[in-house]
């Protein structure tokens, strides 16, 4: 099976990426909700570090098409679908500027191979920044801004017949509908029983139900969340305490060490920060395994 990326104890293989490319490099800032430090240029290097650790892990690339097409946020491949065991799950966005991505998505699946398993559609909205695996069988979902209950009920239907839970939980206003509050912003699972948790805004039942498993927390450091607009937190798992995150943030590096993470940095301010996603949001795993 070349698809699949629910299990966070096995290494990740197999992901889409897309480059910022000629989308990014005409994007006006201000449509976007992009910060001071937008830089098309910088935003391509740093991209590019990305995909290198990504590679040089062991992970096969499969890239998405970087075409003129005027959706910026595109880039962040994340948010539009996810991968189960059993085939893809394409999303309906909840940020206007980005609905076309799904078709994207879908269209590059059957391009490489991966069987669709449901698509949601009408009202009903989710992005995957909502979504992590607590077990290979249950997926936690934030319903807030981005992703609603419509598209939780719909998502639970696609993915019950598979024998896959969803679990939702209430995601706070934060700074308001303009910015990205996902559930990924304030939980980053680091292996199949470790994550790197923001406490301070994190749903009280997720926090029970993770301390319930036996999941080991890690506290990240408030004024580095504040200061990142909760991108310190966005840390992408290699493979289990393998992790690769936003240079920049030496408290919450230190903390995952301390932990016994191998953790990996890049240049992001150009990118990350000021576009409101990191690692995490710029790689859809396809395979683990």
């Amino acid at each position: 099976m070349r698809y699949g990326a629910e299990d966070r104890s096995r290494p990740l293989t197999a992901v889409i990426m897309r480059a910022p490319g000629p989308a990014m490099a005409k994007a006006d800032p201000k449509d976007w909700h992009y910060g001071p430090g937008f830089d098309p240029a910088r935003a391509e290097i740093q991209h590019a570090e990305l995909a290198r650790i990504v590679t040089a892990n062991g992970a096969e690339i499969h890239w998405m098409p970087s075409d003129d097409d005027n959706l910026s946020d595109a880039v962040f491949v994340q948010d539009p679908s996810f991968v189960t065991r059993h085939g893809a799950v394409i999303l309906n966005m909840g940020k206007a500027l980005r609905r076309a991505e799904p078709d994207m998505h879908e269209t590059f699946y059957t391009s490489i191979g991966v069987p669709i398993i449901g698509r949601l559609t009408g009202d009903a909205t989710v992005e995957s920044g909502d979504c992590f695996w607590l077990d290979p069988q249950t997926l936690a979902v934030g319903r807030g801004v981005r992703t609603n209950q419509a598209g939780i009920d719909a998502l639970t239907d696609i993915l019950n017949p598979h024998g896959i839970a969803v679990q939702a939980y209430d995601l706070p206003y934060w700074t308001g509908p303009a910015a990205c509050l996902h559930l990924m912003s304030l939980v980053s699972p680091l292996g199949p029983d470790i994550a790197l948790i923001h406490a301070p805004l994190l749903p009280y039942a997720l926090w029970a139900e993770m301390d319930a498993r036996g999941w080991t927390l890690i506290h990240a450091p408030q004024d580095e969340f504040i200061a990142s607009g909760g991108l310190n937190l966005n840390v992408l798992t290699l493979r289990a305490r393998d992790v690769v995150m936003v240079d920049g943030f030496p408290k919450t590096r230190a903390l995952m060490e301390q932990a016994g993470c191998n953790v990996q940095v890049f240049a992001g301010d150009a990118l990350c920060i000021a576009c409101e996603g990191g690692p995490t949001c710029l790689t859809r795993p396809v395979l683990r395994g």
